[in-house]
């Protein structure tokens, strides 16, 4: 089974032509400045991405970090789609728990999830479950909002057919509201994966912090090492592609009904 279409890796390959011509303009610049405590060059970045099992900067390898930060990324991701989706289906379902708990959605949504740092290392103290705190409020909001606006998308028809058939509201719920919702459920997982890989990045540059890309990038910057900043920042980039674009073939081949009669 084919994971991504090779339509979508064409349209993604259109705008490599971009990203080629952003690092044509960064090997210039480095190669202007000549100072790799600045800017490094192409070449030193790639230099650090070619060993990736050899210990970086007397610590662990690139890839034992990047192994470590996705499983903080993943446990936090479905933590936060075990929590929301449940949560959005009660709030879009109904309007009386919406009016009671949406004003205080909407007030801690707009916080960013790094200002809750401090309360996370009070609360549950350096290490592993600080940093899981961090990922499961920065991935909690987006799949919340986009499940509970998949719910009132439902037609109204839908239901009533349902109703017609007498089923009760969990019935109605698992066969008619979940799968109508499903095609904004996936979007609120897309961005949600984005987010929470920005949180794990930023939590991991939290003090006590041992492994990870964060905690690698915080330490190459005390060093001054920023060819190992910028494979870190090369890694996080290119897992999150794919995360993307297998986030988007999932829409296209599985909610491909989405928007019709």
């Amino acid at each position: 089974m084919v994971l991504i279409k090779r339509q979508t890796i064409r349209d993604y390959g259109k705008g490599l032509a971009v990203v080629v011509l952003l690092l044509v303009i960064w090997e210039c610049a480095a190669l202007i400045i000549n100072n790799n405590y600045i800017l490094p060059t192409l070449g030193e970045i790639a230099e650090v991405l070619l060993h990736p099992f050899e210990p970086v900067l007397g610590g662990e390898s690139l890839v034992a970090n990047t192994l470590v930060s996705l499983k903080e990324v993943l446990s936090g991701f479905f933590i936060a789609a075990a929590l929301a989706i449940p949560l959005g289906l009660l709030i879009g379902w109904s309007s009386e728990v919406q009016a009671y708990l949406n004003p205080a959605i909407q007030l801690l949504r707009p916080i960013p999830p790094i200002a809750w740092m401090p309360f996370a290392i009070a609360w549950f103290g350096i290490g592993i479950n600080s940093i899981l705190f961090i990922i499961v409020l920065g991935a909690f909001f987006p799949i919340l909002i986009n499940t509970v606006d998949g719910v009132l998308s439902i037609r109204i028809r839908w239901i009533e057919v349902a109703e017609m058939f007498h089923a009760t509201t969990p019935e109605k719920l698992r066969t008619v509201v979940f799968p109508g919702a499903l095609p904004r459920i996936w979007t609120g997982l897309r961005v949600s994966f984005a987010i929470a890989w920005m949180c794990v990045v930023a939590a991991e540059m939290l003090p006590g912090t041992t492994a990870g890309l964060g905690f690698l990038i915080m330490y190459a910057y005390n060093l001054g090492q920023l060819d190992v900043i910028g494979a870190g920042m090369v890694i996080i980039g290119i897992i999150g592609l794919g995360a993307d674009m297998l986030f988007r073939e999932g829409h296209a081949r599985f909610f491909a009904w989405e928007g019709k009669e």
